[in-house]
């Protein structure tokens, strides 16, 4: 129950005066029977009625004569003596709805129905008509409510405009935001082009554990837990490679798995600590079969959501049927800060000035490599605007990627990125035991010394690949900020039905 002596805003005054308001008609209504009725049973939904009835005149509808049962959340009304019109909206159209105390009687009229609120829910049936302007509506016969709504809708002009109220209250922003509705259904298509894709592509779809006793297959600090019948504590997963990689040990050749991850770090306009992400292995393949595989993806999808193969995000626009930029990571540093040259980029002391000059804490024990990764991951994300590839990372960011055959200190490794967003990381496997046993002590030595940060050798890991992990690529893909391009979003909460919110003390 709300504080009224807290509340020193009249409109939150104005709000909790319709709340008592609205529990007094309940109380009313209660007397006579209502209790919530779930016997309405709706036999169309109003996007097919639109579909099916928009061309026809009022003459053929009469003709045809259509009874409708359909159900929806009342959200304008305009009531008159003995007839009024009203709207409602279910989850993907609203209609027009014409009542009279002719057709549901007149003292149901007068004493129920113009007491009833916006935001009730509401089964209706009728038969569908066109008004004098056209507009196609329902001639109501029987109207019942099914829902009775106690807190008032946010003002029908200027719905939900509050973000911090819209992203906490997610159940208000999709009844009010038409474009939020649509942008997650549009987020379910993604989801159900993809298991396609990868349905028509012969991969097979798994589900590996969200709890783990070692943290492992990404480097990202996680959230810990406690298992009180195991007495022991365990890690929320930051990636479910490993678990993926064992069941390829153990002869899978081509699966995947949609999963949520989560990484105990910050929370910004492209980052949330919970995550949806799409990882994805396969046998006999190396990054370059990964790189034609998201192009292909990526073209099918768009083309699904769009029904082309170009999208626009802010004021730029993407064409997924044109070839892709595809940079090494030094190319990159090149390309976009001209004034560096090549010479620079092998020198440790003068690769550590410039990436002071850019704001970038060195610590001692940074490698040229990692320093490289620094000032790319700083400067140069951001400015990759078109789809573009970027190749050859260097072998100290890549603990689990294979070494290049010819160029021992980069790995066999590309990430993806959109709009200035990584969307997909991608990499040939390391499959070598010995290697990938001394990459993990290698990162345990760096890492450990930190208070705040430490890192665990998977010896269970280490054991399965002594058994043989076969040539196999690997890609990452995530989906939240794919799913941002898509629906031309720069927020990553505008995607996500409930982001992870700092908590509000109780009212």
């Amino acid at each position: 129950m709300l504080n009224k002596k807290k509340i020193n805003n009249q409109h939150e005054k104005n709000l909790i005066n319709e709340y008592e308001t609205r529990k007094k008609k309940l109380k009313s209504i209660r007397k006579t029977g209502f209790s919530f009725p779930n016997h309405f049973k709706p036999n169309i939904n109003i996007i097919e009625i639109y579909k099916k009835y928009a061309s026809k005149n009022n003459q053929e509808l009469n003709i045809i004569n259509i009874q409708v049962c359909i159900a929806g959340r009342m959200i304008q009304q305009r009531i008159m003596g003995k007839a009024s019109f009203i709207i409602i909206q279910d989850m993907q159209e609203k209609i027009q709805i014409y009542v009279t105390s002719k057709k549901i009687s007149s003292e149901f009229y007068q004493k129920q129905f113009k007491t009833w609120d916006l935001g009730d829910i509401l089964g209706i049936e009728g038969t569908i008509f066109k008004t004098k302007t056209k507009e196609l509506s329902i001639y109501c016969t029987k109207i019942y409510l099914l829902c009775k709504s106690l807190r008032p809708l946010p003002n029908k002009f200027h719905g939900l405009s509050d973000k911090e109220t819209k992203y906490r209250k997610r159940y208000l922003d999709l009844i009010t935001n038409k474009t939020s509705m649509n942008n997650f259904k549009i987020r379910s298509n993604i989801l159900k082009t993809i298991r396609n894709f990868m349905d028509q592509n012969n991969f097979i779809e798994v589900e590996t554990p969200m709890m783990h006793n070692i943290p492992g297959g990404a480097t990202a600090r996680p959230f810990i837990t406690y298992h009180n019948t195991l007495n022991t504590k365990m890690y929320l997963r930051i990636s479910p490679e490993l678990y993926l990689k064992k069941l390829i040990i153990g002869g899978f050749n081509r699966i995947y798995e949609i999963n949520r991850s989560f990484r105990n770090e910050g929370i910004s306009s492209r980052h949330n600590p919970e995550f949806t992400m799409m990882e994805l292995y396969m046998t006999y393949s190396n990054y370059t079969d990964l790189m034609y595989l998201i192009k292909n993806l990526l073209k099918k999808i768009v083309k699904k959501i769009t029904g082309s193969y170009t999208i626009q995000y802010n004021q730029h626009i993407f064409d997924f049927n044109q070839p892709y930029q595809q940079f090494t990571m030094k190319e990159s540093i090149l390309h976009y800060h001209p004034n560096l040259k090549k010479s620079d980029l092998k020198n440790l002391e003068k690769i550590k000035k410039i990436a002071i000059s850019y704001n970038i804490n060195v610590p001692e024990n940074w490698s040229i490599g990692k320093i490289i990764s620094e000032i790319f991951e700083t400067t140069i994300e951001k400015k990759l605007i078109q789809p573009t590839f970027i190749t050859e990372y260097p072998i100290e960011v890549s603990p689990l990627s294979r070494r290049n055959d010819t160029k021992k200190h980069i790995a066999d490794r590309f990430e993806f990125f959109i709009g200035g967003l990584e969307i997909g990381n991608g990499f040939s496997e390391l499959n070598d035991p010995e290697d990938q046993k001394n990459r993990f002590l290698e990162q345990n030595n760096i890492k450990n010394h930190l208070k705040y940060e430490k890192t665990f050798y998977d010896k269970e890991y280490i054991t399965a690949m002594e058994y043989g992990l076969p040539p196999t690529a690997g890609l990452g893909i995530g989906i939240d900020r794919l799913v941002m391009i898509m629906t031309n979003q720069t927020s990553i909460r505008n995607i996500i039905l409930f982001p992870t919110l700092r908590s509000l003390m109780t009212q």
